[in-house]
């Protein structure tokens, strides 16, 4: 009769049940960081989002700069637009010619 005195293997079981546990969570977090995280699928499609509105911001204003250099080079001394002075300065100065009339 041969009686064994060694133990149980129980501790391979929590080893491995440690082991999976940690992989489980690593997995998940991963799994989170590549949906939810700082370079994730969310964010990405919100950067680009940002980018399209942002590019036809840009369009506007690079649209408004052309108008006003037009505007401004047809009131530089090299070439000076009557009309477009003659407008100038009736909105900003008020003034009106003599044989005009004003109506409030």
């Amino acid at each position: 009769m041969s009686i064994s005195l060694s133990k149980p293997r129980s501790g391979l079981r929590f080893g491995g049940m440690v082991y999976f546990g940690i992989t489980i969570t690593l997995s998940a977090y991963f799994a989170f960081s590549a949906v939810q995280g700082d370079y994730g699928v969310l964010r990405q499609a919100q950067t680009a989002g940002e980018l399209q509105s942002l590019t036809v911001e840009r369009d506007a204003l690079l649209a408004e700069l052309a108008k006003l250099k037009t505007l401004t080079q047809r009131l530089s001394d090299a070439y000076l637009d009557i009309d477009l002075l003659d407008e100038q300065v009736r909105s900003v100065l008020g003034y009106i010619r003599a044989d005009e009339i004003m109506i409030r």
